[in-house]
């Protein structure tokens, strides 16, 4: 939504003290020490520090009411209340009912930021010619019965809201001595009702602000508040009425998008050319040695199968980040990952000797576990920081948590996307009940079209916590627990509900998100199977280091052995390893001719101890697998022929002295083949290789994971060199045949 943007981008605008208006010399007819904003709040929440930071920015003078006062005034976010803030008002307005010349404006802290400064403030109320200007909305809010008691409006809001107001100090002192009500009273009702008595309105010679030139409220009004870009300077604009809101207030409903959308940082700006509003406090721990720098607890989470968990568990050792300063407690409630654990225990017990693990036996819900883990972080005075990750996040940044603790944020996500995907860690909105919406600038946030650190309502997955957040605001709150919702949503709300921000900056690329949707544990080595999903993943794992090398020109990793015979890395030894295996374990070898084509998916020319790929239902990946890597070697190594990478002839050969120790000549029926040897000459067998009896040329000692491409019919009649000792394997796929 637009208004989602208000908060975000106007921080800019703040920073730069950028107003779309020069005021004329009559401005100066109310001079700015001739203002004072009045303000109230019983705590110093995140949302009443940001309003804080925007009043200093602009040199407003502010006087707080109520700070370390128990709250009386009811639940105003969600019914009617607030009256103890007009009583709080009610005493200290009346010490300036004697000054005519003083402006008073008294606008609400949680869920406000100022956009511009005293000067653009007062000549807008100057030039309103009226004495008292209250904040106008859509709503006719709390009784729906006064609407017909309106003064009629031809054009903007005709609704009175008392988030925000402005009038000269009598006039003000007037009105607001008229109090007598309780504290959980409401006080809109009670402005309201003296702003429909016809004589007290011109006795005070009230209006409202129905065009949002002074104040702009967002409930209501989110199709209407755009972002105005310029070149250096951002600002909110009412595009209903055409004006520049110099507050602006997230009132109902927007309070939870305006109070956790806040920093917009172009990358452009830094912290040194004094951005205070946007890069307030940020840490550095450059200078820090090791035993200086914070202690972090490491919540993992496995609450799921999930692909790729043996890398995911190792970049917890590769991170930038002194082992001696990291906990670790892991909650693992799947029993097919305790092979994963247990081998990751065992190589890196040294670095976290106190490792918490907490297993399937246990059979504890993830909500009680995310709480046990925060417990020990809540409990440990030393814990500094409580950084949760899940097993479907991909962190490859090392640097992942010394920029998260820099940020100092209370709470803190790096933004992660899942590859090509707009399926994030967070959400930019709100519905009104509570689930996600949309906001207009999702999107480039996600693609990174827009940076910067972003103050929303909704994170999960992977997220840092001050340990000071959980030890206060968060002490007495089961952050994770309610029946019937999803533990990320509980522990959402309850955040926000305790006036803690939570922010995502994409100011630095942290790595992906893993899809879990279609991981098949019943399978030997399941992340085979991920080269749709997640192909970044699978990538990584499963193709040769070097790769890449055969695309750059100053490489000469390409080989040519033989006259068209080409010669290239392209799987790791993992893959070689791994669909060996899988052979191995479906175990129904063939030899050659099958009696159902619709297995083989085809008929060889020469018989082999083979198994085909659609056997073990990995047919499209294979196919998959050609199209993304062999036809780019293809049309590199063979100019001008575009391969379609079509192959029904994709099988695993295995040779043995005992079994088929060759393979007499022949032709393939392709119009290219690739070989790839799955295992070591020397180590796995003896023997082996691949003559070409045109140019009497043979290539005898092949590297496990590298390919071979050579053409099929015709020219390169071939044959297989006798293995004379172990067992050799080699992937063969036939391509357009």
């Amino acid at each position: 939504s637009a208004m989602e943007l208000t908060s975000a981008f106007l921080i800019c605008a703040i920073c730069l003290g950028i107003s779309d208006h020069v005021a004329s010399a009559d401005t100066q007819a109310i001079p700015p020490e001739n203002l004072l904003v009045i303000t109230a709040a019983t705590q110093e929440t995140d949302g009443f520090k940001r309003f804080m930071r925007t009043s200093r920015q602009f040199n407003y003078t502010v006087k707080v009411l109520g700070l370390g006062e128990e709250w009386r005034g009811g639940d105003v976010l969600r019914t009617v209340g607030g009256g103890q803030k007009v009583r709080w008002l009610k005493k200290e307005i009346q010490k300036y009912a004697d000054r005519p010349e003083l402006v008073v404006m008294f606008v609400d802290s949680y869920d406000v930021i100022f956009a511009s400064g005293p000067q653009e403030l007062l000549w807008k109320f100057s030039r309103m010619n009226h004495k008292v200007v209250f904040s106008a909305e859509g709503f006719c809010w709390p009784d729906q019965k006064l609407a017909s008691k309106y003064p009629p409006v031809y054009t903007g809001k005709r609704y009175l809201n008392s988030g925000g107001f402005i009038g000269y100090a009598p006039q003000l002192n007037g009105i607001i001595q008229q109090w007598k009500y309780k504290d959980n009273d409401d006080d809109q009702l009670f402005y309201t009702r003296i702003y429909l008595d016809k004589a007290q309105r011109e006795k005070y010679n009230m209006t409202l602000d129905h065009r949002s030139r002074i104040f702009q409220n967002l409930n209501g009004a989110i199709e209407e508040v755009v972002l105005k870009f310029e070149k250096g300077r951002v600002r909110a604009r009412n595009v209903a009425y055409d004006t520049l809101p110099v507050v602006i207030h997230g009132n109902g409903p927007t309070k939870l998008q305006l109070n956790y959308l806040g920093n917009y940082v172009p990358t452009a700006w830094t912290h040194e050319a004094g951005c205070g509003i946007c890069d307030d406090d940020l840490l550095d721990l450059g200078d820090l040695t090791d035993e200086e720098l914070p202690t972090v607890l490491i919540g993992v989470f496995i609450e799921q199968p999930t692909p790729f968990l043996p890398e995911f568990l190792e970049r917890l050792t590769t991170m930038n980040y002194p082992t001696e300063k990291l906990r670790l407690f892991i909650h693992n409630n799947e029993v097919y990952h305790e092979q994963h654990i247990q081998q990751f225990w065992q190589r890196h017990k040294d670095r976290f000797p106190d490792l918490r693990l907490v297993g399937p036996e246990e059979n504890l819900h993830q909500s009680k576990a995310r709480g046990m883990a925060q417990d020990e972080c809540r409990q440990d005075p030393s814990c500094d920081y409580y950084f949760s990750i899940d097993s479907d996040v991909a962190l490859i940044n090392p640097d992942t948590l010394r920029i998260l603790i820099e940020e100092n944020k209370p709470v803190i996500a790096p933004m992660l996307s899942r590859h090509g995907k707009l399926w994030s860690n967070f959400w930019g909105a709100l519905s009104p009940e509570g689930f996600y919406a949309r906001s207009e600038d999702y999107i480039d946030i996600v693609q990174g079209k827009r940076v910067g650190v972003w103050n929303v309502p909704y994170i999960t997955q992977v997220y840092l916590m001050k340990g000071e957040v959980l030890q206060n605001q968060l002490a007495q709150v089961n952050v994770y627990s309610q029946e019937g919702m999803d533990t990320d949503m509980v522990f959402c709300r309850n955040v926000r509900e305790q006036g803690v921000f939570m922010f995502v900056t994409n100011r630095d690329e942290f790595g992906r998100l893993i899809s879990t949707n279609n991981y098949n544990i019943s399978r030997l080595h399941p992340d085979m199977w991920q080269i749709f999903d997640n192909p970044v993943d699978w990538k990584e794992k499963y193709i040769h280091e070097n790769y890449s090398k055969i695309f750059e020109d100053d490489e000469n990793i390409v080989e040519q052995p033989c006259p068209d015979v080409y010669w290239f890395p392209a799987f790791s030894d993992q893959m070689c390893d791994e669909l060996v295996e899988e052979m191995e374990n479906f175990g129904v070898w063939s030899g050659g001719r099958h009696k159902d084509e619709r297995l083989a998916g085809g008929y060889e020319n020469v018989p082999t101890v083979d198994i085909h790929m659609n056997q073990i239902g990995f047919e499209k990946e294979w196919l998959k697998f050609l199209k993304e890597y062999i036809s780019p070697v293809t049309e590199k190594l063979y100019p001008g022929y575009y391969a379609k990478a079509q192959a029904v002839m994709n099988f695993v050969v295995r040779y043995r002295p005992d079994e088929q120790p060759s393979l007499r000549p022949h032709h393939d029926s392709s119009t290219f083949t690739i070989n790839i040897a799955l295992n070591r000459k020397g180590i796995d067998f003896q023997g082996g290789g691949c003559r070409f009896l045109r140019y009497n040329c043979s290539v005898d000692t092949p590297r496990k994971g590298w390919s071979f491409m050579h053409p099929g019919r015709l020219t390169h009649y071939h044959e297989g060199l006798p293995v004379t000792q172990g067992t050799r394997y080699i992937m063969v796929s036939f391509v357009d045949p």
